[in-house]
């Protein structure tokens, strides 16, 4: 967490959201106090940096990590880099769909500065790109410059009310064509986004996204790795509002009762572990239509700008009454996923050599609420 001298050395705002956290415990209480930067990002923080970063961390990331750490600069910027001890080395070994978690945080970011006149200048890897895996070295720099003949976006509306839905879609009702392109047409230059509703190759990805997912969970190394971020109850989330929440009051009290625990997780003979497998299945084939994109390159800036495509590509679903649901699995890159990569790289790369970088299904779902967050004072490092 930010020091006591970094918080004075970056002005009297960074002392507003420490404020704010506790208020908004104080007024809704410690059940709801792990979503709280959902309601207080529009609050206004009185530093036009804090303003933007409020949204930025509310963007979409693997596991719901949020690797973001930043690091306020004299003047308007600030510098982005990736906590090392939030990536998922087993199903996300090089790093690519974190730094994808990145460009959604970096569109945000923008989103939100160009709404209150500011155009946010963004360089990528300002420092060369990290290869293999992601280092010390940062994401992005940003610096906040006054512009009122900055444009707005019109997808920045829908951003408080981003959401991702699990939960098994009503199949009697198919996603319009008309909406498919809107989705296709929120893209950004150098990312491809493309989507289906055709009855064939719905139901080979539904096919697929189930496949991957069992290939997931029955690997040991990668189930751990999701375990060890699930967070059961209540109590557990607002400790640690990261990871994977499993605090609605189906899951808090069998947690209690000790049904749904990291132990029983990890045992295929549980009712815990084999109900994960039949609730993800039935998710998978509950899509009515796909939404996916590609890029040319897989390099680091690439997958940025597929972050960017992504945040934005779930705001127009969010915004035309779609329920959207990342699945990702047969896109991971650890080795006993080998064969659904190659499937789907066969069924939706449009050339030889294009990456897909993302994966989600479409329809329309149960109204959800939103994910925990940290707190924005959480993320800033000393200068």
């Amino acid at each position: 967490m930010v020091s006591r001298r970094a918080l004075l050395t970056t002005g009297a705002a960074s002392v507003v959201i420490a404020g704010l956290g506790g208020t908004w415990w104080a007024t809704t209480g410690p059940a709801t106090s792990a979503r709280a930067p959902w309601r207080s990002a529009s609050a206004g923080l009185g530093d036009p940096r804090l303003n933007a970063l409020a949204y930025a961390i509310l963007a979409p990331n693997p596991h719901n990590m949020q690797p973001w750490r930043i690091q306020l600069e004299e003047g308007l910027r600030f510098t982005v880099f990736a906590d090392l001890a939030r990536l998922l080395p087993e199903t996300d070994p090089p790093d690519r769909q974190i730094t994808i978690g990145f460009g959604c945080f970096l569109e945000l970011c923008r989103q939100a500065a160009n709404e209150s006149g500011y155009r946010a200048d963004i360089a990528y890897f300002p420092e060369g790109e990290p290869q293999p895996r992601l280092d010390q070295r940062p994401i992005a720099t940003v610096e906040l410059v006054e512009d009122r003949s900055v444009q707005t976006d019109p997808l920045f509306a829908t951003a408080l009310g981003r959401r991702t839905s699990r939960f098994e879609y009503d199949l009697s009702r198919p996603v319009e064509a008309s909406v498919l392109r809107q989705l296709e047409a929120a893209s950004v230059d150098g990312v491809r986004v493309a989507t289906t509703a055709e009855a064939g190759l719905v139901h080979e990805l539904k096919t697929l996204c189930s496949d991957a997912w069992q290939v997931e969970w029955s690997n040991k190394a990668t189930r751990q790795e999701s375990i060890e971020v699930m967070h059961v109850g209540r109590a557990a989330v607002e400790d640690r509002p990261y990871g994977i929440a499993l605090d609605d009051r189906i899951n808090s009290t069998l947690g209690k009762a000790g049904m749904v625990s990291p132990e029983a997780l990890d045992d295929p003979e549980s009712m815990a572990y084999q109900e994960s497998f039949k609730f993800y299945d039935k998710a998978c084939r509950s899509a009515s239509a796909f939404v996916w994109s590609t890029t040319e390159t897989n390099s680091r800036s690439a997958q940025l700008d597929a972050g960017r495509a992504w945040v934005r590509v779930q705001l127009a679903a969010n915004a035309a009454g779609l329920s959207f649901h990342p699945l990702s699995q047969a896109l991971q890159e650890f080795p006993e996923m080998a064969e659904p990569y190659r499937r789907a790289h066969e069924l939706l790369a449009n050339e030889d050599g294009q990456t897909v970088q993302m994966l989600a299904r479409l329809g329309y779902g149960p109204a959800v609420g939103a994910s925990p967050r940290e707190r924005l004072e959480s993320k800033l490092v000393e200068v």
